[in-house]
């Protein structure tokens, strides 16, 4: 049986590919043996007894199944960690993001009028603060501050009428007194 170096050498360079990409028919070997040109190659290359094998495919179905199976939460555990918890995931990153998230709150409430400039820069610096760990959170925090701003605010009116109400009697009281007294 010859030795077929020459030919799959002349056949990769012929087919621009790897000498491993070359297969010869092995029942036709000794005619492939007799060729020793390149003229000669690609007439076995045109009757196929020489051909050029396709790419070997390098599935990717066991990766995908696994990334499905991480986006549920498996894979993840102890074993499986290399870096520590604040290289996984920094706790500056979290901070950032929740910090965006907040200010970007309170800027589209101070821009839609739903509270003053004094309330957003008291609830910002309380998310400077660390006070609120979400955006529902914040939101209820705002939404009872101005419920106690309300209720106040009901509350001093109506005092203020109270008192515009007992002066009103007084007043009337004296006028009363002051007319038996001159009778």
């Amino acid at each position: 049986m010859p030795s077929l170096k020459l030919q799959k050498r002349l056949a990769a360079s012929i087919k621009r590919c790897g000498k491993n990409r070359v297969w010869v028919d092995p029942l036709e070997v000794n005619e492939v043996g007799m060729a020793n040109s390149r003229l000669a190659v690609r007439k076995l290359l045109k009757d196929g007894l020489i051909i050029r094998k396709p790419v070997a495919i390098h599935s990717r179905s066991r990766c995908r199944r696994k990334e499905a199976a991480k986006r549920k939460g498996r894979h993840c555990g102890l074993g499986k960690r290399k870096g520590t918890k604040e290289a996984r995931m920094p706790t500056k990153l979290l901070w950032m993001r929740r910090q965006r998230v907040l200010r970007r709150l309170l800027r589209k409430y101070r821009e839609s009028n739903k509270i003053d400039k004094q309330t957003y820069h008291h609830f910002y610096m309380a998310c400077k603060g660390d006070k609120y760990k979400n955006k529902r959170v914040l939101i209820e925090a705002i939404h009872k501050a101005k419920g106690d701003l309300t209720k106040a605010k009901t509350l001093a009116e109506q005092n203020d009428a109270k008192k515009a109400k007992s002066a009103a009697n007084k007043v009337k009281r004296d006028a009363k007194a002051s007319a038996q007294n001159s009778k």
